[in-house]
């Protein structure tokens, strides 16, 4: 994960999406997998809000340590 604040010009080009698991209701989380060395994380609810980035070696881990 990362705590750099300079992340905002990358997250700009961020093309957002929600879960599969949302049902189309908006209230979830949403990724942005379309930037090869970040995978921004954010609640659905506050999408100016905070973000969370991981690698996407981190991502992959954490995903496959939900199931």
């Amino acid at each position: 994960m990362s705590q750099d604040h300079h992340i905002g010009p990358v997250l700009a080009r961020a093309a957002w999406r929600a879960s599969s698991y949302s049902g189309g209701q908006g209230n979830c989380v949403e990724i942005a997998d379309n930037i090869p060395t970040l995978i921004p994380v954010r609640d659905s609810k506050r999408p100016a809000g905070p973000v969370i980035a991981f690698t996407p070696r981190a991502w992959r881990s954490f995903v496959t340590h939900l199931g």
